[in-house]
């Protein structure tokens, strides 16, 4: 391009007539919305952020919301995904039980009470009116055990005689497949292929809650004779970590289960509160500071568990006897503890369907999610839940 030459005066003349303007320019522009009526846009809506502590309100939200995704009306038992196409796993469904037991313990709501029986009807009609004898609906002890410490609970509740004629039945039925009366130890599935943490501890929190509303002391002869059993073959004493299985006289298989550190700490505790032993309450202790000081991240938060599986509902397990724990040893802070999950997932829920993940840390999935994996924070919220 040519270069032509503009007379000084001119470039100055040009600067200051651009300067002037822009003067102009910047004070209309700050001022052109005074004097008329059109208002401030607001800002945008964020999601909220985590609560310092969820309140008992949100406790109330987030069980009612699990409900309406995951309760089948119809068949008084839960679907095993938001689908709603299928119920969840048998043995998942007296998990579930017990979440609604939780509710309806801190609420009082009858509804809820409501719900208890009929969750009872619901697996009556659906599991053959727990007929313990039947080996297709039965597949597997531990599925047993689940049920008879749910039933025995809700009798503890609601004092109907025929949820504790069911659970001592199937007590017994188990008792007499699963035990190992030469070794000791509770087997875990029909062939006797291996004992395993989650037949085991259950077998003893089952019997001490047997013992506790019939007296009868062959409960609290089974439960200290397994409970010994597991603390040598299942328990790491110095660590607190719980073997998943011990198969025949090889080493215990240990692997990490949210659910197997939860039994065990119940399983201790209620020994402990009927016994006054003080080992029992160090082995809860130990199981639950590995469970928090090991499995857990750094920051205290649990474990996801369950890439689409049932174990999605450990940590519902592990929260149930977490709780025991928290009331026998408020010393211990777990309480704190079980908040900062429950408030990490509740931050995190689905905004839309109030349901949580399993994993804390991350957002819900807004696609398909399976009861399992939302089960857990609920369980939380009911047990922890404040008072006020």
């Amino acid at each position: 391009m040519e270069n032509i030459s503009v007379p000084k005066k001119w470039r100055t003349s040009k600067i200051i007539a651009a300067f002037l303007s822009l003067i102009l320019l910047i004070s209309f522009s700050s001022c052109s919305k005074k004097g008329t009526e059109e208002p401030t846009p607001n800002p945008p809506t964020l999601p909220p952020t985590v609560p310092t502590s969820f309140s008992a309100g949100d406790a109330t939200i987030a069980f009612n919301s699990f409900n309406k995704i995951y309760y089948s009306t119809a068949d008084k038992l839960y679907y095993s995904t938001t689908e709603q196409k299928g119920l969840a796993a048998i043995w998942t469904q007296a998990i579930y039980w017990d979440i609604v037991m939780n509710a309806y313990e801190r609420t009082k709501d009858p509804a809820y009470y409501k719900m208890i029986t009929d969750i009872y009807d619901g697996g009556a009609k659906r599991y053959d009116n727990y007929n313990w004898d039947n080996s297709v609906e039965w597949f597997i002890y531990d599925d047993m055990m689940w049920w008879v410490m749910s039933l025995t609970r809700a009798y503890e509740i609601t004092k109907n005689q025929v949820y504790l004629d069911k659970a001592k039945s199937g007590f017994a039925k188990v008792w007499s497949g699963s035990y190992d009366p030469v070794k000791g130890g509770m087997f875990w599935d029909f062939k006797h292929s291996g004992k395993n943490a989650c037949i085991n501890y259950p077998t003893v929190i089952a019997a001490m809650r047997l013992y506790n509303v019939t007296k009868d002391e062959a409960y609290l002869t089974k439960a200290k004779d397994i409970y010994a059993w597991s603390r040598i073959n299942l328990f790491d004493i110095a660590k607190g970590r719980v073997a998943d299985h011990k198969v025949g006289d090889n080493n215990p298989g240990f692997e990490d289960y949210t659910y197997n550190q939860g039994t065990a700490i119940g399983a201790a505790v209620l020994l402990y509160k009927n016994t006054n032993t003080q080992s029992y309450l160090d082995d809860a202790k130990i199981a639950a500071n590995y469970t928090k000081n090991t499995m857990s991240d750094p920051s205290g938060i649990l474990p996801a568990e369950g890439d689409w599986n049932e174990q999605g509902v450990l940590k519902a397990i592990f929260a149930q006897y977490l709780a025991d724990l928290a009331k026998v040893y408020p010393a211990g802070d777990y309480a704190k503890w079980a908040v900062f999950n429950a408030n990490t997932a509740w931050g995190n829920r689905d905004f839309g369907r109030g349901i949580m993940h399993r994993n804390y840390k991350v957002p819900c999935p807004t696609g398909i999610v399976q009861s399992y994996e939302s089960s857990s924070a609920v369980a939380f919220m009911q047990l922890f839940a404040p008072t006020n």
